[in-house]
């Protein structure tokens, strides 16, 4: 208020040092035309000069940046998106799992689902592991060709159902799920371990047990990889559940607690999306590999806190192929095992223009910690020499 009568009485003013009073001689023509342009000069610098502080007239003020209209110019907040049904069903199961305590078992067993063609090359490998540790571990084996032939009774009769699984496909997911599910059966079972044929194990049974059962997190790689073997193989078709910026990458290697396990079970929703829109072949020739893809984008929307970003199982992408190195018997010593066993950071190679390598360190409890307990991919030749190692070493 007190600004808007000092305004008014700065105008009076200067209309009394310009025009004079009333009794002032009449002014020629010319004279008054310089005189009003005068007065208008002024008011315009002097409004520029001093412009109303005040809301109620700034708002449509002559020289304001703003124009007519509110003083703050609010910028609308993005809506979240409204879930399908189908969302918010999936949400509701997945929150009610991850809030039940597990339940308590008197000894909690690890259990080994073996993905493998046929007969397990390193069973003999495999027995030495298990032996002594009986009533702490279960052994389940997904044979897609032939059946297997056992040396070693800790595999015989452990044979689930089984399907044909192709490279690549989505039949993998489906094989992982199917030993999932028989697995869970066993109340007893607390972890779950995903190995392939070539897998060995690079510690003692007792550090893998301690290391799997006195953490709370799953073992799920998953990163951001925005190349053409990442993000690249993402289509709009999974929308709207499953956006760009939700999908990630991982190696298909997991090691999970049984909530996880249970959730994996139930989920219907992402399983299906990923079932039908990432596969080889796609439309615009893209391949989507399923078992990289479906298990590190479902845990990232739905749990990201509850895993731990990396696999324990170590496998060698540096040389950047379509496949991870192979181990054959010339490459196995006691230098190697100890190499593989003391890494501390997980390294992921991405596909992007930069060949990003994104480093995850393996920390537990606050602690840095080994990041793996089992690796791959060994050829069968190799078992002779990695049972000696085995039998010889402390390290393991």
């Amino acid at each position: 208020m007190k600004e808007e009568l000092a305004w008014t009485k700065f105008l009076r003013n200067l209309l009394i040092m310009v025009v004079g009073s009333r009794n002032r001689p009449q002014l020629r023509r010319p004279t008054w035309i310089i005189v009003l342009i005068s007065i208008v000069c002024v008011f315009l610098v002097a409004a520029y000069i001093y412009p109303p502080q005040t809301p109620k007239h700034s708002a449509c003020y002559f020289f304001s940046s703003q124009g007519c209209g509110t003083t703050r110019v609010e910028v609308p907040k993005a809506v979240a998106r409204e879930l399908t049904d189908r969302e918010l069903e999936s949400r509701v199961v997945i929150n009610e799992i991850l809030n039940v305590d597990p339940a308590k078992t008197r000894i909690p067993k690890v259990a080994f689902l073996f993905l493998t063609p046929g007969s397990l090359p390193f069973e003999k490998l495999w027995h030495m592991f298990f032996k002594g540790h009986e009533g702490k571990f279960s052994v389940y084996l997904h044979a897609s060709r032939e059946k297997p032939v056992h040396v070693s009774p800790y595999f015989v009769g452990r044979e689930i159902h089984s399907e044909p699984v192709g490279w690549g496909k989505f039949s993998m997911v489906e094989a992982e799920r199917r030993l999932l599910a028989n697995a869970l059966l066993d109340p007893d079972n607390q972890h779950f371990v995903l190995l392939s044929d070539s897998c060995i194990p690079v510690r003692k049974f007792d550090f893998m047990y301690n290391y799997l059962l006195l953490t709370n997190v799953s073992f799920v790689d998953c990163y951001v990889d925005a190349g053409p073997h990442g993000n690249g193989r993402y289509i709009e078709r999974m929308l709207p559940e499953v956006e760009m910026k939700d999908f990630r990458k991982g190696s298909q290697w997991f090691s999970m607690k049984r909530q996880h396990a249970i959730i994996v079970m139930a989920d219907s929703l992402y399983f299906t999306k990923f079932k039908h829109h990432c596969r080889p072949n796609m439309e615009g020739g893209k391949n989507c590999y399923a078992d990289e893809h479906y298990l590190p984008t479902f845990f990232s929307m739905r749990d990201p806190g509850g895993i731990a970003n990396w696999s324990v199982t170590y496998v060698d992408w540096s040389e950047r192929k379509w496949h991870p190195r192979s181990y054959k018997a010339r490459d196995i010593s006691h230098q190697l095992i100890r190499k593989i066993a003391s890494i501390d950071q997980s390294p992921h190679y991405t596909s992007d223009i930069k060949r990003s390598v994104v480093i995850t360190p393996c920390i537990l409890n606050n602690l840095k910690r080994p990041c793996y307990l089992f690796a791959r991919k060994f050829f069968p030749e190799t078992q002779d020499k990695l049972i000696q190692i085995f039998s010889n070493s402390t390290l393991f």
